[in-house]
């Protein structure tokens, strides 16, 4: 697990033109990211379900999930993000880092490629 922050460009898909760039804090302990609503809203990202999810108090809050395409440093992906209330920092997790290929160093709180790997079926 480590934290630092770096700003991404938020779509509503690949092709879209219109974008946000966002300042982040990047967390890889957590799963999905969270971008202010107001900012997907402009996007024309909708939501398509509604998620509960736990804070490190215990209080239990929902939010509504929906999909967008992140870009950092020239490569991007879609995944769930979550919508941020007024009340929520953004918050870059896993499941974004992943679909982008980076890891995050949690010595030099830095972002990497990450090393991809695939298994093979050995035939006999």
């Amino acid at each position: 697990m480590g934290i630092t922050y770096a700003k991404f460009k938020i779509k509503e898909s690949r092709k879209s033109l219109s974008e946000r760039e966002v300042d982040f804090m990047i967390d890889s302990g957590a799963v999905y990211s969270l971008v202010p609503g107001k900012s997907l809203d402009e996007l024309g990202i909708e939501p398509y379900k509604v998620v509960e999810f736990s804070l490190a108090d215990g209080t239990e809050i929902s939010r509504k999930v929906g999909d967008a395409y992140f870009e950092y440093g020239g490569e991007g992906g879609s995944v769930p993000v979550i919508y941020g209330e007024p009340e929520d920092a953004a918050l870059l997790g896993a499941t974004t880092l992943e679909a982008l290929g980076l890891v995050l160093n949690p010595f030099t709180r830095t972002l990497h490629p990450m090393r991809m790997l695939m298994a093979r079926v050995n035939k006999l």
